[in-house]
Order: C-alpha cells, then sequence, then structure tokens
C-alpha cells in the first residue's frame, strides 16, 4: 500500500513538472516600439519528439497581441504580430536545424527566414524556448496615457503537419502544446 501510494505520488510530482508556462515574461516600453522577452518552460510532447527524430519538421507558432483598455466598450487591438519556427531532424548528419520566419513556411521556398543549426536536440529547444526584444508593436500605435494588455501565446501548430499526422493529432493529448499569458502595461512614467 505505501509503495503504491509512493509512486503515485512521484508520478504526479513528474506531470506537474513538465506542465508548460511561460516562465519569464519581460515587456519593455520604449519610443520606438514594444518589445517581448520571455522564457518559455516547455517540454516536446512524446508523439513529436518520436516524429521529429524520423525526419518529420515540428512547425510552431509565437503570438503576440496589444490591446488598449477600453472602460466603455470592449479593449481595442492595436498591433498583432507572429513569429513562425519549424525544428527539423537531418538524420545523415545528426544534426538539427531551427527556421525562424516572420510569414508561415510554404512548400515553395523558405523565403527571408533565420537558420541556425545546433549538434544537441536540448540546444535546439532552449533556443525556440528563448525569446530576447522580439518587436511586436511600433511606438507609434501605442497611446501614450493608454493602458495595455499584451496576450503571448506558443503552440504547436499541427495544421502544417504532413496529413496523415493531421488525421492522427485530432483530439489526441499527445500532440497538445500550448502556453499563453497576459501582462497588463500602464502609461509610461514622465521623464525627469
Amino acid at each position: 500500500m505505501l509503495w503504491g501510494c509512493l509512486f503515485l505520488t512521484s508520478t504526479a510530482l513528474a506531470a506537474s513538472s513538465s506542465v508548460p508556462e511561460v516562465g519569464d515574461l519581460r515587456i519593455d516600453r520604449t519610443e520606438d516600439g514594444l518589445y517581448l522577452s520571455a522564457n518559455l518552460q516547455v517540454a516536446l510532447p512524446e508523439l513529436a519528439e518520436d516524429a521529429l527524430y524520423k525526419g518529420i519538421p515540428m512547425y510552431f507558432v509565437a503570438e503576440a497581441q496589444v490591446t488598449r483598455d477600453r472602460w466603455y466598450w470592449y479593449d481595442r487591438q492595436v498591433a498583432e504580430t507572429s513569429r513562425y519556427l519549424r525544428l527539423s531532424y537531418q538524420p545523415l548528419t545528426r544534426r538539427w536545424r531551427l527556421n525562424i520566419s516572420p510569414i508561415p513556411f510554404t512548400n515553395s521556398g523558405l523565403g527571408v527566414v533565420l537558420g541556425q543549426t545546433f549538434d544537441e536536440y536540448e540546444d535546439a529547444m532552449a533556443a525556440i524556448q528563448r525569446f530576447s526584444r522580439w518587436k511586436i508593436a511600433d511606438g507609434d500605435v501605442m497611446d501614450a496615457d493608454g493602458v495595455h494588455t499584451v496576450h503571448f501565446r506558443f503552440r504547436l501548430d499541427t495544421s502544417q503537419l504532413p496529413r496523415p499526422f493531421q488525421i492522427g493529432a485530432v483530439g489526441r493529448t499527445g500532440w497538445n502544446l500550448l502556453v499563453s499569458r497576459s501582462q497588463r502595461i500602464g502609461a509610461p512614467e514622465p521623464a525627469k
């Protein structure tokens, strides 16, 4: 009985430690615009990681939306931006390739992307989980005296998987990866 309770407790602790979340979220407001920095704490679902090792790329989407608070109506959206990430594994070279783009990936080519290569899976995942000074809004769309809310969301994009995987992923928890967090920012303090 005691061993059963200990097993259940250790299983529950292991499950709770792998819950994806946005660790540190920092919003910097400058005259130039609004910048987001974040450290995610996510682990790729086991089915997705297995597919990666078989050479099937995984697609991720990071989305940021900025709204201005209004007391008399719904909040007004002032900016929205997305960042698309594609992680792939080349089994022949045993290297990881991470591509980052401001537009969705298509089969017609990569377009304008930033590409990075990694030797280890952990290094590639660390690069996916780190956002540093990502510009999410221009300075001219922000009201100087307004209170704004930033909604950040990071997810695994199963719509870009090959069709057999899309069909198998529907309704299965082994493909779910979604983290989101919102943060309010007030008007900047006047310069002294």
